[in-house]
């Protein structure tokens, strides 16, 4: 039988440097067996079909895919010599048809496959159930296009079918393609290996270029769904039709199309997700062209030897590439090697020349990736009829041999082992968790063609790994396109109808870049971009600092006013009961002391940072004390003016208003009222007053018309007050009240109408300064004009200070008004 197989192999390979026209008929073999597993494998590369649909030539013998059939065969032969049988007494036969790269070609293989020789493959009747084939599971196809077609039919049957090559995402989907399985991974994985990549070289733009075929157009489909989410920019997507390989007029066309479009790309990969057959026309294309730009090889062709070996590879740039996880098939180099056959001196007619074929070179076109998926595939078959059969040490508890293909795929689903250092089990999906090796194509060599290398891996869901040397991460590109941007900088298009070439501007007004290339309008207001704008920066809060210069005089009379009030307050306690105290109210003259305290208090409020409570009560507080003290001296005028009244008319009205208490209570009280609708209506508050650099903190008034009202009322009061007392200057007072209250009412009218158009017109952190020093001067006013002189007579006149000098000062002043005074 070895003999055989070896005169076979040799007969099979002879035959094609002998086809003088090039063409042949699809290629069979079959070895008998209890046990029947066909293959499907395209050892032509294409067909020419006959218009007249009576037979179907082949041509373009694919020597690398005739070593794979092999594979299958060697690992059922080696199955069936173990000396420890996994299998006791069972054999293992295969039925294995050239497909010829053709969906037609595939299905008449299947079909023959799947056909009982004692019966048709279709029943007399259509609701009959189709016989049980011969055939238990299949091993292909390689194309995903031709491995749909052929998984439609086999679902017929409930026969497994197990593809080594076949990794487009639709076969994923169990309802359509119950019976298909793989042991290559699903594109859903090569696509994330390939985006993974892209991220990993920084690359910010990409070209992808696809085939209208299930392989091709769910593949460059799903690669672009990725980028987009990633946002790195696909310059152009290019989905090349069916007939593209036939190499004719729409050939022509469509490669001009494509290369025009990768001449003017600036994109830094271009990612060939096709077929073989395609790539080599691109290819050839890039090398004529000299376009040396970087690609990316889908598991298609990333190991293609045609393609590697093309003559000046180099001028079409460089090339990464993926392939499913790779090893060796156990024991197959070296029966190729075995081989005695040499110096075969045989001719190639398509060029006409000359070339010496050792057998032994056959080891130089076994790959690792395909192969050993078409090994892992026969092992999962065995694996899962050992499990039905139940076999264990050479024995088996199943006697019986006969099943269905049903079975047989059940077990198949379930099978979880590992194959030398290869873990395979399959998900609900039919798709095994193996991960992708990374190529490179190493042009820099002296030898003719590139050397294929592996320098990283991808495993799924998780991080790649590349070897240091290709751990590359550039800024710039060779197109002059910026990926990143010096800080303060941000990227734009470089020109409107190149969407992926992008330059570096500085950021707007406003907006700031840390670096990255990405300009970011400021988080908040309270922030703020310096003049290099490379950071955002908090503002400066500014308001008045207790270190102030002006803060610190101000702090310096307000504490000394203070004072002042608590020493006269001490002074009034311990003569309150003097004339000079009852001449300023007696004990009104405490209410306006406090009331002044108060306002000294007050003051400090509008210093150092303002707050949310300092805003709201400082303005309406004033008020209200101040009104307290004001109403306090219009009572003590009333006082006065009713002791020294002798008109009957007015001496009446006068009486009915000379009511302290009452008089204080109603003026202060509307003031009160005033300010308590200001805090409930419209408070003042905290601003934050936000300019350029800096961040104002400052109290606003909230309502303006409620401040102006207090302002007002205030000062019709100080008015009413100036009036009484000017009125009363001709009055005889020893302790001339009525003089220095209007001095005193006459000082805060100035002030306050000096202040209102500075604080209207004031912007800054000195607007509360200039409100604290009118409150100051304000009360100062009444603190030094009205009851500060009376503490000098306390101190210095004491002789002043009782009832014989106040009778005195009236009796001479009526004296000199020619008045009798009557003597007691």
């Amino acid at each position: 039988a070895s003999k055989m197989f070896l005169l076979w192999l040799f007969g099979s390979v002879m035959s094609v440097f002998h086809l003088s026209s090039g063409e042949s008929v699809p290629v069979h073999t079959y070895s008998s067996g209890d046990i029947i597993i066909g293959g499907l494998f395209p050892m032509h590369a294409k067909t020419n079909k006959s218009t007249a649909g009576e037979w179907i030539s082949c041509r373009e013998y694919d020597l690398q895919m005739f070593l794979r059939t092999h594979v299958m065969i060697y690992a059922i032969r080696e199955i069936n010599q173990r000396t420890q049988r996994v299998l006791p007494n069972i054999t293992l036969g295969y039925d294995i048809y050239d497909t010829c790269s053709d969906v037609s070609v595939a299905i008449r293989a299947t079909l023959q496959l799947l056909n009982n020789p004692q019966s048709c493959l279709l029943p007399a009747r259509i609701h009959s159930a189709l016989p049980e084939p011969q055939i238990k599971a299949v091993i292909g196809e390689r194309s995903s296009e031709t491995s749909i077609a052929v998984a439609r039919v086999l679902a017929l049957t409930s026969v497994a079918q197990i593809s080594y090559g076949s990794t487009s995402e639709v076969l994923s989907r169990k309802l359509k393609f119950p019976t298909f399985l793989r042991t290559i991974p699903s594109d859903e994985y090569q696509t994330k290996a390939i985006v993974e990549l892209v991220k990993r070289f920084n690359w910010k733009s990409v070209a992808v270029v696809g085939s209208d075929d299930e392989y091709g157009k769910y593949g460059s489909d799903r690669l672009v769904d990725h980028f987009r989410k990633l946002e790195i920019c696909i310059e152009f997507t290019e989905i090349l039709p069916s007939h593209f390989s036939m190499n004719d007029s729409d050939t022509f066309n469509c490669l001009a199309n494509l290369s025009k479009s990768i001449n003017k790309s600036t994109a830094e990969a271009i990612i060939l997700f096709t077929r073989q057959s395609n790539v080599e026309i691109i290819i050839e294309r890039a090398i004529e062209r000299k376009f040396n730009r970087t690609w990316i090889a889908s598991d298609a062709w990333s190991t293609s030897k045609k393609i590697s070996e093309m003559q000046n590879l180099k001028l079409a740039g460089k090339v990464f590439g993926f392939i499913s996880k790779r090893n060796e098939v156990p024991g197959f180099k070296d029966y190729i090697l075995s081989f005695k056959e040499n110096n075969c001196q045989l001719t190639n007619h398509q060029d006409n020349s000359n070339h010496c074929l050792d057998l032994r070179c056959l080891a130089n076109y076994i790959d690792q990736d395909e192969s050993y998926n078409i090994y892992l595939a026969v092992q999962v078959i065995v694996e899962a009829l050992r499990r039905l059969f139940k076999c264990e040490n050479q024995q088996c508890e199943r006697r019986n041999t006969s099943f269905t293909a049903a079975e047989l795929l059940m077990e198949i689903q379930k099978v979880n082992f590992t194959v030398n250092s290869t873990h395979i089990y399959f998900n609900d999906k039919g798709d095994p968790y193996l991960g992708y090796d990374i190529l490179y194509w190493n042009t820099s060599e002296p030898t003719q063609h590139a050397h294929i290398t592996t320098i990283g891996e991808y495993s799924p869901n998780k991080e790649i790994t590349l070897s240091n040397e290709f751990d590359e991460n550039t800024n710039v590109t060779i197109y002059n396109c910026y990926k990143t941007c010096e800080p303060g900088q941000q990227l734009k298009h470089k020109e409107k109808n190149n969407m992926c070439c992008k330059i570096c501007f500085p950021c707007a007004e406003g907006e700031f870049s840390p670096g990255g290339g990405e300009c970011f309008i400021k988080g908040s207001h309270s922030r703020m971009a310096p003049p290099l704008r490379d950071s955002c920066l908090n503002k400066t809060l500014e308001f008045l600092l207790w270190t102030d210069p002006f803060i610190i005089i101000l702090s310096a009379f307000n504490v000394f006013g203070i004072i002042v009030t608590i020493v006269l307050t001490i002074l009034f306690t311990i003569y309150r009961s003097t004339p000079i105290v009852k001449s300023v109210g007696g004990y009104l003259c405490f209410l306006e002391l406090f009331s002044l305290l108060t306002c000294f208090c007050l003051a400090f409020s509008f210093m150092g940072r303002p707050t949310k409570n300092s805003c709201m009560l400082g303005l309406p507080l004033f008020g209200i004390t101040f009104s307290l003290c004001i109403s306090c001296i219009l009572a003590n005028l009333l006082q006065i003016l009713v002791g020294f009244s002798f008109d009957l008319k007015k001496d009446s009205w006068l009486r009915k208003l000379n009511r302290p208490l009452a008089v204080v209570s109603i003026v202060a009280g509307i003031q009160l009222g005033l300010c308590v609708a200001w805090v409930y209506n419209k408070h003042p508050f905290l601003q934050h007053d936000i300019r350029t650099k800096i961040i104002l903190l400052q109290c606003h008034q909230g309502s303006t018309e409620f401040f102006l009202a207090m302002l007002g009322y205030n000062a019709l009061l100080a008015f009413i007050c100036f009036l009484f007392a000017f009125n009363g200057k001709q009055l005889p007072d020893l302790y001339k009240n009525a003089t220095l209250v209007s001095i005193s009412m006459l000082l805060f009218l100035i002030i306050w109408i000096i202040f209102i158009p500075i604080y209207i017109n004031l912007s800054g952190k000195y607007k509360r300064a200039i409100e604290c020093a009118a409150i100051l001067i304000s009360s100062y006013s009444i603190l030094g004009c009205h009851l500060a002189p009376k503490c000098y007579i306390m101190v210095c006149r004491k002789e002043l200070n009782n009832e014989n000098a106040i009778t005195e000062y009236i009796r001479k002043h009526y004296e000199e008004k020619n008045m009798v005074v009557v003597k007691s």
